[in-house]
């Protein structure tokens, strides 16, 4: 460990653990298991946290910040000072590009640096959570920040950098102004997506954006497929009473003329939200 981080740079637990002898666990991912493992771990094992982006944000409670944009703050909390400072382990602000399970080491690069760094661990936790994106090369959505460089050369919104807590801001800004714009416009909103993301997200819509007209689908029977029907059946009869229009057993095909006509969209929607599917953010594992 300490030919990796010079003792200069080393925080003090960190050179007590050293000089204890405690063996070295790496958590790629500093949001809600990547932080709870390091409170955990922290008094028996030298624990260093390695996240992409500046800050740990609440993402189930993001779709509200989309809609009220001061809500973000209530979200969201730089990762270094209650890392280092409070929880007293090592924090890396960078993104990891390999893992190499035989030797123990993950290539990290630092946001501020050109180059990478190698570190090393006895034990490795991935933590570093999903995208919800499946159409998208990396899974980019609204709902997770972009933060790993190659999504940024691809990324819908290039201009802004999510690594950063204002870039986040400043994109959550956005979004809302869209939105403002598209319900003067009494605009027709599609959800894709009858699950916990895609029914927050339409109601949330509709309680900030009234005069919006909404459509949601989903390819199941019926929507929060993992619920049960009684939750289904009160989150239906809310989504009937204000105006939602809800489509089940029906597969999204945005190319298909038919399945238009069957929500009731014949001309399409004039915006569309993509609420279906997961993918691991795990692009440093070995292929």
């Amino acid at each position: 460990f300490i030919r990796v981080h010079s003792q200069a740079s080393a925080s003090w637990p960190q050179l007590i653990a050293v000089a204890m002898g405690k063996e070295r666990v790496l958590l790629i991912g500093g949001q809600f298991s990547g932080t709870f493992c390091a409170r955990d771990l922290k008094k028996r094992f030298n624990v260093t946290i390695v996240d992409a982006k500046e800050y740990f944000e609440y993402t189930p409670g993001v779709l509200r910040a989309y809609v009220k944009p001061c809500h973000l703050d209530a979200l969201t909390f730089t990762l270094q000072p209650v890392l280092e400072r409070s929880m007293g382990v090592k924090f890396i602000w960078g993104e990891v590009k390999a893992l190499n399970g035989e030797s123990k080491t993950a290539t990290v690069k630092p946001i501020f640096a050109n180059t990478t760094d190698e570190i090393g661990f006895d034990y490795c936790i991935i933590c570093a959570g999903c995208n919800f994106g499946p159409f998208k090369p990396m899974g980019e959505s609204l709902w997770f920040p972009t933060v790993h460089e190659e999504a940024m050369k691809i990324s819908d919104w290039p201009h802004i950098d999510e690594r950063f807590l204002e870039g986040r801001r400043r994109h959550v800004l956005e979004e809302y102004h869209k939105l403002n714009d598209l319900a003067k416009r009494k605009a027709s909103m599609l959800v894709v997506g009858a699950g916990f993301i895609g029914v927050e997200w339409a109601t949330e819509i509709e309680h900030f954006f009234p005069d919006m007209s909404l459509t949601i689908i989903d390819a199941l029977p019926r929507a929060l497929g993992p619920l049960p029907d009684s939750a289904a059946e009160y989150c239906s009869e809310y989504m009937s009473a204000v105006g939602i229009k809800e489509f089940y057993d029906c597969k999204y095909d945005a190319n298909s003329p038919e399945f238009w006509k069957r929500i009731e969209l014949p001309n399409k929607a004039d915006v569309e939200y993509i609420c279906i599917g997961v993918k691991a953010s795990n692009y440093f594992m070995p292929q």
